[in-house]
């Protein structure tokens, strides 16, 4: 039975509740079946999808970092086709709600492609405009640092996508509220804040970076801040849905970023450390929201600012 109180609305799409998995760190959901019903999610967000299967960059591509861990996967997915054929097949046998599609691309007409390739997929409710993983290399276009560009991006895909569009931003930019804004103004549906931020760490035996990459991604506890300023600068500023994401852990975390304006949240590298994690929370919200007086939690969307 749907607990209403926990009930979010990403626009049109209802969500039972605002937990969702983040990319990257949640495969296609077959290994986190295991351990419980997907069902309980609020939906889950795929590992990101390239046109071409992609095998990610060389070992090792994941180092622990204070707080946190740092990885250079570089997009690994056995690309689109197969992932119609054969993952979004399979994931609608266990998960029987929609899900939020993850795509990266390097130039406008990869994205363009991929989203032809989608758009017929009924059971994907969102494209995930994934501009912003920092370890993989990038075009000549900066979507993710340049505003032109981005708009450029969003204004290319967007007539020719039949799902809402949500684009992933980068922390690693001068104004990030300025590449909302952008997002917004091209015809952006919705904002995923934040992606993960560029790092390294080095070997002080070999002297040399851990991983092969040298650069990857910083995920977990040590970010959560960083992506907080982000969706409370940014939510005061467009209108449309924020997914908040970076650095999640637990039922007071996702407290925090929807009152810092965040309709949903995604955990991230939290299913690596505990698998059970996305459960954990959905069980915990209402006890913790009926200590903190919270009857429904739609409206707190905001509320540390509004």
């Amino acid at each position: 039975m749907v607990n209403k109180s926990l009930q979010v609305w990403l626009k049109d799409w209802v969500l039972d509740n605002p937990i969702i998995p983040a990319s990257g760190t949640f495969g296609f959901g077959f290994e986190h079946a295991k351990y419980y019903n997907l069902d309980i999610l609020g939906s889950l967000s795929l590992k990101a999808i390239t046109l071409e299967s992609r095998d990610g960059n060389p070992l090792p591509r994941i180092a622990e970092a204070p707080s946190g861990m740092i990885n250079a996967i570089g997009l690994q997915n056995p690309g689109v086709d197969h992932v119609i054929k054969y993952e979004l097949p399979e994931l609608k046998k266990i998960f029987h709600k929609q899900v939020i599609a993850n795509i990266a691309a390097t130039t406008i007409e990869d994205y363009i492609s991929l989203i032809k390739k989608l758009n017929d997929c009924a059971m994907i409710a969102i494209f995930e405009i994934n501009i912003s993983c920092p370890n993989v290399e990038k075009g000549d276009l900066k979507f993710d640092t340049d505003p032109v560009a981005l708009a450029s991006l969003i204004k290319a895909i967007k007539p020719i996508s039949r799902k809402p569009i949500y684009v992933k931003l980068s922390p690693q930019v001068t104004d990030i509220v300025l590449m909302a804004k952008t997002a917004e103004t091209a015809g952006a549906d919705g904002l995923t804040l934040i992606n993960t931020v560029p790092s390294i760490r080095i070997n002080i035996n070999t002297a040399k970076p851990i991983i092969a990459n040298k650069i990857g991604g910083l995920s977990g506890p040590a970010i959560k801040p960083i992506a907080l300023r982000a969706i409370y600068l940014c939510s005061q500023d467009v209108n449309i849905p924020i997914i908040g994401c970076g650095g999640v852990s637990n039922v007071q975390d996702v407290i925090e970023m929807m009152l810092a304006g965040a309709t949903a949240v995604q955990v991230g590298s939290e299913n690596l450390v505990n698998p059970l994690a996305c459960k954990q929370i959905i069980e915990d919200l209402p006890n913790v929201m009926k200590k903190l007086h919270i009857d429904n939690l739609s409206e707190i969307i905001g509320k540390a600012w509004k």
